[in-house]
């Protein structure tokens, strides 16, 4: 009697989806332990341990904030700071989290002007540089900037923006959302003169959702004192320079996610090493557009952005046409175990065309035989489902990976 094949799925899953990541058994394991005591002892050194090693991810000497929120609180932690109501944003958007960002800023009571430079493309340092020439009164206060987009993959070239942005002569700080890339793609904040930066723990540093984090220039530090959005909670004068303890999270420190923070702060920074890191995640990031342009080939299935120097290493998004995006995310995650991203903000919700968008994550604690293992589930998704895809695919990004 045959036996069939059974459901594949069963066993241990696989979460390919960007945020939160793939989290490393020795990060979880930090986290399992009692309560410690908040007043005095070890969780202040391992404090101050991870504020430092948070300036190294960041290749800076910056103040650095930290909040008990997402990504979108680090957000408001940034405009809450850095405006007063009815100051002006300038915000180059490339998808859907640059357009968040904006709409952020704008529920504050900031007066925003967007740039869209759609969703395949990266943003222009030229045409924020002439926008912020047309703005002979200075009222900008600062330029905002997606690093990597989430939902798109762009990823901008934030050292030229700065470029174009001080060519101008216009006295605009520049605020850098790294939520995607921090620890996956190369990023130097003051190299490239970024005087904000905000991100979140549950991506490139493989910690549970639940942190965000504000980096801030002295420069920044000294020209948004007078900021009249600021609140006790958002603050970020005593988080950046506490004279207490508690001062660093506005009351109760969020003790586990600092003990898995340290640990993966250890294994990125100490063990593998930075450089090593954004050289793995261009590596498999290499291997999943391999894949897809050998997909493409005999199918109606194409990278979401066509220039290799202008995504990011983190996540990859794609089209499969005629709703395939769609039907292959259900067949991986019910058939397989493998559960892909959606096509966020790339189609409307319950349009036509929202099936046909889908993302696949490579970022933080992944390696070589889970990127693999996700591409040839796709491949088998798409014979069992016969969606049209050109042959080699898995050749091509294994020899990527070799």
């Amino acid at each position: 009697m045959s036996l069939g094949k059974g459901n594949l799925g069963h066993g241990r899953p696989y979460l390919a989806i960007p945020g939160p990541s793939v989290m490393p058994d020795r990060v979880l394991a930090a986290m399992h332990r009692a309560a410690p005591n908040i007043y005095a002892g070890p969780l202040h050194e391992m404090t101050a341990s991870v504020v430092a090693d948070l300036r190294r991810v960041a290749r800076t000497t910056a103040h650095v904030a930290i909040y008990i929120a997402n990504g979108h609180g680090a957000w408001e932690a940034a405009n809450a700071n850095l405006f007063s109501r009815g100051d002006r944003a300038l915000v180059a958007v490339t998808g859907r989290f640059g357009e968040g960002w904006a709409s952020s800023a704008e529920r504050l009571g900031i007066r925003v002007e967007r740039i869209d430079f759609g969703k395949q493309a990266q943003a222009e340092p030229q045409r924020i540089a002439e926008a912020l020439a047309a703005d002979r009164r200075r009222e900008i206060r600062a330029v905002l900037v997606t690093h990597v987009d989430t939902a798109s993959s762009v990823r901008n070239d934030i050292a030229a923006i700065r470029r174009a942005m001080d060519a101008t002569g216009h006295p605009a700080l520049l605020a850098v959302d790294a939520i995607a890339s921090l620890g996956c793609d190369p990023l130097h904040m003051d190299e490239w003169g970024i005087d904000v930066l905000v991100s979140a723990s549950q991506k490139g540093l493989m910690v549970p959702p639940g942190l965000g984090f504000v980096w801030i220039s002295d420069r920044a530090l000294d020209r948004c004192r007078g900021a009249d959005l600021r609140t006790p909670y958002w603050d970020w004068g005593p988080r950046a320079n506490p004279a207490e303890y508690w001062q660093h999270f506005c009351g109760t420190a969020p003790t586990h996610h600092l003990f898995g923070l340290g640990e993966a702060l250890t294994m990125l920074l100490d063990e593998e090493g930075l450089e090593a890191a954004w050289a793995r995640h261009r590596a498999l990031a290499g291997a999943v557009w391999t894949a897809f342009d050998a997909w493409g080939r005999g199918g109606d299935i194409a990278l979401n952005v066509a220039e290799a120097a202008h995504r990011g290493a983190s996540v990859t998004a794609a089209r499969i046409g005629g709703g395939g995006a769609g039907r292959l995310r259900d067949w991986c995650e019910a058939e397989a175990g493998v559960t892909l991203g959606i096509g966020l903000g790339m189609a409307e919700p319950g349009s036509a065309a929202y099936g046909d968008f889908l993302r696949v994550a490579h970022m933080g604690h992944v390696n070589a035989h889970m990127t693999l293992g996700v591409l040839s589930v796709m491949e088998a998704g798409m014979r069992a489902l016969e969606i049209p895809h050109g042959s080699g695919a898995l050749d091509a990004a294994a020899a990527a990976i070799a």
